[in-house]
């Protein structure tokens, strides 16, 4: 009688890596990230001086403020409009590491620097104002005549159809990323998010930040007159900077849910690793 033979486990395949990021796509990232951390923190003790937003071009204690981040003798608030809440000890009054009350409007651990001090936030704000500046104008002069908008970021007529942009909206909510092939390009979300950022969302927090410089006031007038005003170039220049930051937090989570290992090495090395299809083929 013949042995049976045993069951040989089919040989899983090797896994596809294809070249995904390149050099200055990964350099620029890096740099941003710590550019736009630091920017932000800075923004935020700046903020902490004077903690109203108005929309036009005055604005002083008296005047009605659309967004105010304030305190009373025992509360910290945020007041939007007519809509106001309870923020102690988050916002307008918080408790520091030595037990000490303070009534800044952002506490120190989310500020550069941590103690109130408005000439270096400037500082630390305008250094790196220039570092973006550069980057971004480096990194769109690349973009654009260097490849990357025209074979990774250029959306082609078919992905403007409504149904595949809700076909991808529905992908994303129900966590199913790309896999194989696919995944080594971006899907129509992922463009028109990097479009955004760095051909809208950045170059307008460089053009309202220059709005609200007094000698860039002198030297280009025309600057109030778009922005209409530097209370409203001031105001513009905080929403698209939470904005930004609600584009990082969902970023960085769509990274960890992708899988972070193969993601974040992808952004370091450049080699991304696909993700195999259903038919086990990448």
């Amino acid at each position: 009688m013949a042995e049976a033979e045993t069951p040989v486990a089919p040989e899983k395949p090797e896994p596809v890596r294809v070249y995904r990021h390149r050099l200055p796509t990964r350099i620029w990232h890096w740099v941003n990230a710590v550019t736009l951390l630091v920017l932000l923190m800075s923004g935020l003790m700046i903020f902490n001086a004077h903690p109203r937003l108005y929309w036009g071009e005055y604005g002083a204690n008296f005047d009605r403020a659309w967004l105010v981040i304030g305190s009373t003798a025992d509360a910290g608030y945020l007041r939007v409009g007519d809509w106001k809440i309870d923020t102690t000890g988050v916002l307008g009054r918080w408790t520091d590491a030595q037990g000490a009350t303070k009534t800044w409007a952002f506490p120190g651990w989310a500020t550069i620097p941590t103690s109130y001090s408005l000439a270096d936030g400037r500082r630390w704000h305008l250094l790196f104002a220039w570092l973006l500046s550069v980057g971004l104008a480096l990194y769109m002069l690349w973009t654009l005549f260097g490849g990357h908008l025209r074979k990774d970021l250029h959306v082609r007529r078919a992905e403007w159809s409504p149904r595949h942009i809700w076909h991808d909206v529905k992908e994303h909510v129900r966590l199913r990323f790309p896999k194989g092939e696919a995944a080594a390009h971006y899907g129509i979300l992922q463009k028109l998010s990097y479009i955004g950022v760095i051909f809208i969302a950045l170059p307008l927090m460089i053009a309202t930040g220059l709005t609200m410089s007094p000698g860039m006031n002198a030297a280009w007038p025309w600057l109030l007159d778009i922005f209409g005003g530097r209370q409203s170039a001031r105001s513009i220049h905080f929403i698209t900077a939470w904005a930004l930051v609600v584009f990082f937090l969902v970023h960085i989570a769509m990274v960890l849910l992708a899988g972070p290992v193969n993601e974040i090495r992808s952004m370091i090395t450049g080699w991304f690793r696909l993700p195999p299809a259903k038919d086990g083929r990448a």
